[in-house]
């Protein structure tokens, strides 16, 4: 079968199960893994299916792909913009971390700063940074969404505003060609404005995923960014425009 008429056919099973797993188009097909996972790293690329852990579900305008499943996706990417970030952060400086698997990582990149003063509003972070003696860890307080830990609502926004901080780590759902970037929840989308306003230098950091993807809610420009770290090329006119706006685009080598 021609990968074409296979990865329709991929999608439509997608569409009817919501999830497809490696091992069962393999049997389904009765081609080989390798096979699999490269017509689903281009149904992913084309912004068909959004990869996970052992397969892919059906990529979402509207709706955010599960925690867990966040988690696993482009693990290593992430750990390398990870790095890249962390980069950014001397010691002895101030800085907020917001929800999401990315800003996870960069927490874990912190673990040998120095004289650090955190503020985040995610859960995760906070017990990852409990391990490093040389960091204070203040947590907002808000609404706890259980499903990924984060701190949202009008709680969560007046606490931010308490604080002036030298750097602010942000993820997000969606980045568009325009340069907007793009959140699945409403009031997550006003909990990442306020950190914005309060941040010397916001630092976006977003997989090459987030550029086929589509969210709901606007919560800035690149424009509004210090730095967007990512692990692929931005696209030619979104590069341009950074270039425009004075925003520093890093790629994290693997």
């Amino acid at each position: 079968m021609k990968s074409s008429f296979r990865q329709t056919e991929i999608l439509d099973i997608a569409r009817r199960d919501g999830k497809v797993t490696v091992d069962g188009l393999a049997g389904h097909f009765d081609v080989t893994v390798q096979t699999i996972r490269r017509d689903l790293s281009e149904l992913d690329e084309a912004g068909h299916l959004a990869r996970v852990h052992g397969g892919a579900v059906l990529a979402s305008g509207t709706t955010n792909v599960a925690y867990g499943e966040r988690r696993a996706h482009l693990a290593e990417e992430k750990a390398a913009m990870a790095r890249a970030c962390a980069a950014q952060i001397p010691n002895d400086c101030s800085v907020f971390l917001n929800i999401g698997t990315s800003t996870e990582a960069v927490a874990a990149e912190l673990l040998d700063h120095k004289n650090l003063l955190v503020i985040t509003n995610n859960m995760n972070v906070a017990h990852i940074l409990e391990r490093n003696p040389d960091c204070e860890v203040i947590v907002t307080g808000g609404s706890l969404r259980r499903g990924d830990g984060g701190l949202i609502g009008a709680m969560t926004v007046d606490a931010i505003r308490r604080f002036k901080f030298d750097f602010a780590v942000m993820g997000c759902s969606a980045l568009d060609a325009d340069g907007d970037v793009l959140d699945y929840d409403i009031q997550e989308v006003g909990v990442s404005q306020a950190i914005i306003t309060q941040a010397r230098a916001p630092l976006l950091v977003a997989d090459h995923s987030k550029f086929q993807r589509s969210a709901p809610g606007r919560i800035c420009s690149l424009a509004d960014m210090h730095t967007v770290v990512t692990d692929q090329p931005l696209p030619p006119r979104l590069r341009k425009s950074c270039a425009d706006w004075g925003t520093e685009v890093v790629v994290a080598g693997p």
